[in-house]
């Protein structure tokens, strides 16, 4: 046996008791080390490219919005994922403006980390037939996202139950963001039109992680029992109170959130979405990563590779892409 193969075995056999002796002590937060194990890949599901420099700039974020307000890339946030093994997103447009589905999908065929793209289109517009008829015929737009504050899912249930049926007949999904009061609306456009896949963004908006709301926790319940919809934890340390400075690191401080998420939808309906560059404002990529990381690897290998990239494809329907 040689001197570096000796070396080797034992420092394996060293880190396999030292990491046996922290999953006996730490159930919780046992699967530190899971990237270790874990050699599948890992979509992010919730990204924001843009760039303030263009000649038109943007209508998000706003100048005063630091750090925010920059040019953000794809190779910015690869930068951050790639060391964690992260290689492939779906990016979602922040932007109302219907030539802005076009920016994203003309970045996508420049950049193959792009694997989906996920629109922006009003249900109100008279042009949304056209313009989800355009966009749907490239493979990259997968879908459309309404925001709370741009389409009222239950104030404008006319236009909204028609567009929703239209990104069904197209194959499209729909991802929705707002307060806690759009659930129970979600919850009733999941039901009337169940061959749309819904995507629920940012947790559904639970609040303080240590003590979510109970409206939240109805909330959730109602959606997760349509089995066309996905939630997607992103956001999260974005969920703790105040908008600026460090969030908590440590998983436990997330578990009254991440555990209920768990109860209702189980293994197979769980996203995994960073919300990256705005989840900077509370902590790094790494930090924000490691802590969903860990709370999925302890609930097994088969869950974390559902996690992290099978319930994906599912919800969004993405193409492989060559990198």
């Amino acid at each position: 046996m040689s001197h570096a193969f000796a070396r080797r075995e034992f420092l394996r056999s060293s880190a396999a008791a030292l990491l046996g002796s922290a999953l006996t002590s730490h159930s919780r937060t046992e699967a530190a080390d899971s990237t270790l194990s874990y050699r599948g890949p890992v979509i992010d599901t919730h990204t924001h490219f843009y760039d303030p420099t263009r000649p038109q700039g943007v209508p998000w974020p706003p100048k005063d919005l630091a750090p925010l307000y920059r040019r953000v890339t794809p190779t910015d946030w690869m930068s951050l994922a790639n060391p964690l093994g992260i290689h492939q997103t779906i990016v979602v447009e922040a932007s109302p403006w219907v030539e802005d589905n076009q920016w994203l999908l003309d970045l996508a065929a420049r950049e193959a980390c792009i694997v989906g793209v996920c629109g922006n289109l009003d249900a109100a517009d008279a042009a949304f037939g056209a313009n989800l008829k355009r966009f749907a015929a490239n493979p990259i737009f997968r879908g459309i996202r309404w925001r709370s504050d741009l389409v009222r899912i239950d104030a404008q249930a006319d236009h909204v139950r028609s567009g929703a049926r239209l990104l069904a007949d197209y194959g499209l999904e729909l991802d929705l963001n707002g307060p806690v009061e759009m659930l129970a609306p979600a919850a009733r456009l999941a039901a009337d039109v169940p061959d749309l896949r819904i995507v629920v963004d940012h947790l559904g908006g639970p609040g303080d992680p240590r003590s979510p709301r109970a409206e939240w926790r109805d909330g959730v319940d109602l959606v997760a029992a349509q089995p066309n919809v996905f939630m997607k934890v992103s956001a999260l340390v974005e969920q703790v109170p105040g908008t600026v400075g460090p969030a908590p690191t440590e998983m436990g401080y997330y578990l009254p959130v991440l555990d209920h998420l768990w109860e209702c939808f189980g293994e197979d309906r769980l996203i995994y979405g960073s919300n990256w560059p705005v989840s900077d404002r509370r902590a790094p990529y790494d930090v924000m990563f490691s802590i969903v990381r860990n709370y999925f690897a302890s609930k097994g290998p088969a869950a974390l590779e559902k996690f992290f990239w099978k319930n994906s494809v599912s919800a969004y329907q993405w193409r492989e892409r060559s990198l």
